[in-house]
């Protein structure tokens, strides 16, 4: 598990999360005192992986173990009739005196808890995905996770009867580092189209940049921008392994209030959509095109879409209306019903370098009828700069978190954003076959070819 010792905690209101109210004031005579939350974006989606208890008074390094403290948490979600999802009791796998961003110290006044997060750990998760009663349909969003945190034995001086409900607030790494925003657009078919977005930019380099468009799934509608970000890692490409890769690169994440794959029928998925088409397609591009004339030191040679699920087929779909504003398009579990795609529309992306992502067990996204179609009719058209992924399966390959016989977790099979985000998938050249999992990132070359990961080959690309 990553540490998370040099990561500076940004304090964020505490209305913005539910704890348990408490009108005594910290170190009255109930002993209370607060503390600060850090979340982190897993190949899963957003936990909780840090606690920072204020023990109100200075103590040694070595004053906190693993059993100073236990944590209970009651998770809720308000957009339910009935709120409440769960409680129980977490468990800390590590802890040590800090100061209050959570870095070590020799003395502090601060205990860090390092909490165990996992995939089947649900009480660690900050998200919870369910059917919203204002948008109509299933999303992700933001649970209210009150935390008790009870001090169980001597810290230095401290005797035991601390104990932390009252958040003094919050952090969300990777996501802090985005801004977040609203665009408008008049659309002359479907009338007035809002969108919210995270945006992320690179350092000053004097140089000019690409920017990564990705388009969320069908679970991150709605209008908080964050959740594109929490719920699928998105935040990866803001890491330094990528930004470095990229050179430096913009992220422009939109946000749909619904779905990308809401047609002019209204329909936006299933059996019953019968089109290819969205109604967000224009208010997206004009988006994108806001964006880039706002930074000047955007690279317009080098603007990537890339997408997940829903924002898969958008991905696919924006590169078919617009082919000439982008020079590379990632397309991942994409569903774009082809019956509804002419040759002579495939033929506008011929020439665009694509890669495409699934997994044999995917059972949302029928491999056979939609990447794997969509690949064959571009190499019967010639593309050439055309790349697809089969994986047997998404599994962990962290080497974290394990089944009950041994081997590594497996994910739902739809989830193939995983290896992409993770950079664990890679071709090697001259029909050499493909890698998947760590090894793609840790061989140079297989007999003498190169080996090229998704996020080399995406950067590499121009127009």
């Amino acid at each position: 598990m990553a540490t998370f010792y040099a990561m500076r905690l940004r304090l964020m209101p505490a209305l913005a999360i539910l704890v348990a109210i408490c009108s005594a004031p910290a170190f009255a005579q109930a002993a209370e005192t607060r503390y600060s939350r850090v979340d982190e974006v897993m190949d899963w989606g957003a936990v909780t992986t840090h606690l920072i208890v204020d023990l109100g008074a200075e103590v040694p390094k070595n004053a906190v173990g693993l059993d100073s403290f236990s944590v209970h948490v009651i998770r809720r979600d308000p957009r339910l009739a009935e709120p409440f999802l769960e409680e129980g009791m977490r468990k800390v796998i590590e802890a040590y005196i800090s100061d209050a961003d959570g870095s070590p110290v020799m003395s502090g006044r601060y205990a860090t808890l390092v909490m165990e997060v996992g995939p089947t750990l649900s009480l660690g998760s900050a998200l919870n995905y369910a059917r919203d009663p204002v948008a109509g349909r299933n999303f992700n969003a933001w649970t209210q996770n009150a935390y008790t945190i009870t001090q169980q034995e001597p810290i230095g001086d401290i005797q035991g009867d601390l104990v932390a409900t009252q958040l003094d607030g919050y952090s969300r790494v990777g996501i802090d580092e985005f801004a977040f925003g609203t665009s408008s657009y008049k659309d002359e078919e479907y009338g007035l189209i809002e969108l919210t977005f995270a945006r992320y930019s690179p350092a000053d380099d004097d140089r000019k940049n690409p920017l990564i468009v990705w388009l969320h799934g069908g679970g991150e509608g709605g209008t908080d921008p964050t959740i594109p970000l929490a719920a699928n890692r998105a935040t990866a490409f803001v890491s330094d392994e990528v930004q470095a890769i990229f050179g430096g690169a913009y992220v422009l994440a939109p946000q749909s209030p619904t779905r990308w794959m809401h047609g002019p029928s209204g329909r936006d998925g299933g059996a019953e959509k019968q089109d290819a088409l969205s109604i967000y397609t224009r208010a997206t591009q004009d988006l994108v095109e806001s964006f880039v004339a706002e930074q000047p030191d955007v690279d317009t040679d080098r603007i990537y879409v890339a997408g997940a699920s829903n924002g898969g087929w958008l991905t696919v779909r924006m590169a078919l209306d617009y082919p000439d504003t982008y020079a590379a398009a990632l397309a991942v579990a994409e569903p774009i019903n082809l019956d509804y795609v002419s040759d002579d529309e495939l033929q506008r992306i011929a020439n665009l370098p694509l890669w495409l992502v699934t997994a044999a067990t995917d059972e949302v996204v029928e491999p056979a009828r939609f990447p794997v179609t969509l690949y064959a009719r571009l190499r019967n058209l010639r593309a050439q700069n055309i790349h697809l992924s089969m994986l047997p399966r998404v599994a962990d390959m962290s080497g974290n978190y394990v089944s009950e016989d041994g081997t590594p977790h497996e994910y739902n099979g739809h989830w193939s954003w995983i290896p992409t985000y993770n950079n664990h998938l890679a071709y090697v050249e001259g029909d050499g076959g493909q890698l998947y999992g760590p090894v793609a990132q840790a061989v140079d070359d297989v007999g003498g070819r190169k080996v090229v990961t998704v996020m080399e080959w995406l950067a590499a690309q121009s127009k």
